[in-house]
């Protein structure tokens, strides 16, 4: 279970004992906060799930946000709450490691309870969803469509002072695509499914032990040939591309039919001389050589790795180096 669904699971189990539990939304961050856009938490009066970064800082707005739902006679449904991590400064978090954030805190109740079910419907069916919180509303809507030009999972407001509109699109904001099954291809999987990313996994090999023991994954497809690799696999800004196939041939093909999509991250696993040999003889026929330069190989840090596991671990660390580098 994600941590997201696990979260406005919580909400709904409260809200239908008719129980208000606060949720706590990073609407907006800067330099080094500890929290980033998009952390979330639900506080009970008793219970918490998720986190907003941690520290002196959680603990205060937690501790506000019980306060808030035990005296529920103050009528506030919603607050917006900007914090300074940097001594003496005006909203001073009590934390000094630089850097602000934004932090939402909106009361629910039992009457949110039916579109805090359609978020987690949304959450396990995988669909194109958002929702949106303003000074007195809380609603589900449909995700708003990609423009190329800017990020479109978050969208942060403020018209007058406490006055927001914040949304979120529900779900995973990354997608990666792992080509090949195999042991390295089966740790990466259980690494990265810790993360915000929806995992799909493809092979030509129907009886693969690994993959059958890859249960990480959101997706798994045999395909019949590698050749048909680029109907599967899109564009976009959000896209990682894995490719760790069963050897040199069926990378070259692999490389060959999403050469001309746009990734975030595209790497490829193989040594160092055999990846030379394949990305020059690729330049020979002509394709472009700045793109034939994007391509990451050998992949992932370089930290000695030899094991599946480390070569994992080395790969994962690098895709969230690009991932967060944005």
């Amino acid at each position: 279970m994600s941590k997201e669904l696990e979260i406005w699971q919580f909400a709904a189990e409260r809200l239908k004992l008719n129980e208000s539990v606060m949720l706590l939304v990073v609407a907006e961050s800067a330099g080094s906060s500890p929290g980033r856009q998009g952390f979330k938490m639900i506080v009970a009066r008793d219970e918490l799930r998720g986190s907003i970064g941690g520290g002196v800082m959680e603990i205060t707005l937690v501790e506000l946000a019980k306060f808030k739902i035990q005296n529920s006679k103050l009528k506030i449904d919603s607050e917006i709450i900007e914090q300074i991590h940097k001594t003496n400064s005006p909203n001073w978090s009590g934390m000094i490691c630089s850097g602000k954030q934004t932090v939402i805190l909106f009361e629910l109740n039992s009457s949110h309870l039916k579109t805090v079910r359609e978020i987690i419907l949304a959450l396990e069916k995988n669909q194109s969803k958002a929702f949106r919180i303003s000074n007195f509303k809380f609603q589900i809507t449909e995700k708003p469509s990609e423009d190329g030009t800017q990020n479109t999972d978050f969208k942060f407001e403020k018209t007058i002072e406490n006055e927001f509109i914040y949304e979120e699109a529900l779900g995973y904001k990354n997608k990666l695509f792992i080509i090949g099954g195999g042991h390295c291809a089966l740790a990466l999987s259980e690494i990265m499914s810790k993360m915000d990313f929806y995992i799909s996994l493809f092979d030509d090999r129907s009886d693969l032990n690994t993959l059958a023991k890859n249960e990480f994954v959101h997706e798994k497809r045999i395909i019949g040939s590698y050749e048909k690799i680029g109907e599967f696999i899109e564009s976009g800004s959000n896209v990682y591309t894995v490719v760790m196939t069963l050897g040199y041939k069926f990378d070259e093909i692999v490389i060959r039919r999403l050469f001309n999509k746009d990734f975030k991250y595209f790497g490829v696993l193989g040594s160092k001389a055999k990846m030379k040999t394949l990305l020059r003889n690729l330049g020979k026929e002509g394709f472009d050589k700045e793109k034939l330069g994007r391509i990451r190989t050998p992949i992932g840090l370089k930290i000695n790795s030899r094991t599946p596991a480390e070569i994992a671990v080395s790969i994962a660390a690098e895709i969230i180096a690009v991932k967060n580098s944005r």
